[in-house]
């Protein structure tokens, strides 16, 4: 009970917050709507009656004025209703979805992203937020039909109070069966919300250009779609076995108020015909009679459609009042340019408790303006690492301290301020080339010249003055975007893999005041030359600047300050390039398997290359390089 009042609280709060004005006169036409049933009645009574006794014209009019002022007004209100409802909705539903995503900011980590659960109620709750305006017409709906059903009330009541009892106890079960169902209803909901990720999920491959290429090469069409309609069919059968029982409740309920009308009519005629109603009475107990049970019916399927609609609006309320998946301090020290280095001391970490371990009592200190490096097998922990320097995931046990200040109990915009990264999985963004860019450093959104020159520090600056429309172009082929020219393209501009690596590492590149810099596998992709180029910009980027290089290409950090070797989520050694090839341990091993690929004597044999160590060695230096 407490979450429906938690519900309809901010239900309510959203409606005043977006247009406090119009919800007010969607109000008051709300009600003068749910007045003029009850007056149609009333004056068609007296009418009536007027008749039998013979009024004169002046008389009449007196009453069939009103009438039709009655009418006119019947006809007119619902449109200017209806108007007033549309802008009231749009604005509940824009300010809902801002608030929405305004608390999806305060999620710190990764953690939720990567729980199906939360993924399942996120959606329910963007559903639930585009239901704020339906719920605020239903709410306003069911204030009128309250209205209607109270003046019907008292009109039957003059009549017949026995009348009034009976017709209002019949609208108790249909009450009762109605919330019942609506709970079912979104209940079930929640149940399928799986299986509806799921079909969207095999719908989204087919019609991806990410998967077409393999799904035609493959011929995974039939397969794909097969089943993306055995989701759909899993939930079609829960919605039929629902749709089944709402037959059998409604229709029950539905003749149990034609009897009843029945024998009210009944009633009304035989009280006429021994005088003791007029025929405006029977008039008016017929509308009165039959206004009252369609109210109920009314205010009973709204009440139900109302309980649906707050019982997935909470989902949204649990959304906007979420609280941070990371513990984020009270008073969060400011984080303060990096002097001293970065320590992790003794970090353990897995993902879930009932996973493995991913990292087993590492303790590394990256020293204040040295590059680290850290390698290893697929699956050692050295993506990890780097989640965990920016603070997306905070270890299980141990700490991470920035100048000797564990992350914990820094602000993490601050520290994310002073940070910059190229990932693995970088974003390819359906921007143009300057937004893929600028988002680095949105500061720079306007600033071009700051733009092309993280590009032409990447390398990417001449690839993408000859597109179509320079830093302008759109970078997708998912949408259409007019150029500058006037064009109208039939399609965006893509680049290739080796293209988007460049793009990326420009983001990184106009992060040049972040005090530590994250390269996770920045030339995964790139042929040896661009492979070569790249770690060259990168070496001067990072000049006499904190950073931590991860890469499978182990010639690519030989010339780091420091080599961290991660075997089985343990360092397993550390040193510098020529200490470790004298130590003849693992990482010599490693860097000698790669280094054979590269030589004119045979390969090792199946089974002697470590999985992800593809063989890498310098090339000759291009020219000068920007």
């Amino acid at each position: 009970m407490s979450s429906t009042r938690r519900s309809i609280a901010e239900a309510a709060g959203l409606v005043w917050h977006a247009g406090p004005m119009r919800a007010v006169c969607h109000a008051l036409v709300t009600f003068v709507q749910a007045a003029l049933p009850v007056a149609v009645a009333w004056l068609t009574k007296l009418v009536l009656d007027e008749l039998v006794r013979g009024a004169t014209v002046a008389e009449l009019a007196a009453l069939l004025v009103p009438l039709v002022v009655v009418g006119v007004a019947i006809a007119a209100l619902p449109q200017l209703s209806a108007y007033i409802g549309a802008e009231l909705g749009r604005r509940v539903s824009t300010y809902a979805l801002d608030r929405l995503y305004v608390a999806m900011e305060r999620i710190v980590g990764l953690g939720p992203f990567e729980t199906p659960a939360f993924l399942d109620r996120l959606r329910l709750a963007s559903q639930g937020g585009t239901m704020a305006p339906v719920f605020v017409g239903s709410a306003f709906g069911l204030a009128s039909t309250v209205l209607t059903i109270g003046g019907f009330i008292g009109s039957v009541v003059i009549l017949s109070p026995v009348m009034a009892v009976v017709v209002l106890v019949a609208g108790v079960p249909a009450l009762i069966a109605q919330i019942a169902l609506a709970r079912r209803r979104a209940k079930l909901m929640l149940e399928l919300a799986p299986v509806q990720r799921r079909e969207f999920f095999y719908s989204h491959l087919l019609g991806s250009v990410e998967a077409a290429k393999e799904v035609r090469l493959f011929g995974l069409g039939a397969f794909m779609r097969a089943r993306m309609l055995a989701e759909r069919r899993t939930a079609d059968r829960a919605h039929r076995a629902l749709e089944r029982r709402d037959l059998l409740v409604e229709g029950g309920l539905e003749l149990l108020g034609a009897l009843i009308a029945g024998g009210g009519l009944i009633w009304a005629v035989l009280a006429a015909r021994t005088g003791t109603l007029t025929v405006g009475d029977v008039s008016m107990f017929i509308a009165a009679v039959a206004g009252l049970q369609g109210g109920l019916s009314a205010l009973v399927s709204g009440i139900a459609s109302t309980h649906h609609q707050l019982l997935l609006f909470g989902h949204y309320a649990d959304i906007v009042h979420i609280e941070p998946d990371l513990p984020v301090a009270a008073d969060p020290e400011p984080t303060p340019p990096l002097r001293q280095g970065i320590e992790l001391r003794d970090v353990w970490f897995r993902y879930a408790d009932d996973l493995p371990w991913i990292l087993r009592g590492v303790t590394l200190t990256l020293p204040y303006g040295k590059a680290v490096a850290v390698v290893g097998l697929n699956g050692a922990g050295k993506s990890t690492l780097a989640k965990l320097l920016c603070r997306l995931y905070d270890p299980t046990r141990g700490s991470i301290h920035w100048d000797g200040v564990d992350l914990r109990d820094l602000d993490p915009a601050g520290l994310r301020a002073r940070l910059g990264a190229v990932f693995q999985d970088h974003m390819t963004y359906d921007f143009s080339a300057r937004d893929n860019i600028a988002v680095g450093d949105l500061r720079a959104l306007d600033d071009l010249d700051r733009i092309k020159a993280a590009a032409i520090r990447a390398g990417v600056d001449d690839a993408i003055s000859a597109l179509p429309d320079g830093y302008d172009t759109a970078l997708t082929r998912m949408f259409v975007f007019t150029l500058k020219r006037g064009k109208q393209p039939s399609t965006g501009v893509t680049l290739s893999g080796g293209q988007w690596q460049r793009v990326a590492l420009a983001r990184a590149f106009l992060r040049d005041h972040a005090d530590f810099m994250i390269l996770d596998e920045p030339s995964s992709g790139l042929d040896p030359e661009a492979e070569h180029d790249v770690h060259l910009r990168m070496r001067r980027y990072r000049a006499d600047r904190t950073s931590l290089l991860i890469s499978h290409r182990l010639n690519a950090v030989r010339e780091a300050d420091l080599i961290a070797v991660l075997a089985d989520g343990e360092i397993a050694e550390q040193g510098r390039h020529d200490e470790l090839m004298a130590a003849d341990g693992l990482y010599a091993r490693l860097f000698r398997i790669q280094a054979s690929g590269y030589q004119d004597e045979a390969v090792p044999g199946p089974g002697a290359l470590p999985d992800g160590f593809p063989g890498a060695l310098p090339l000759p230096r291009p020219p000068d390089l920007p």
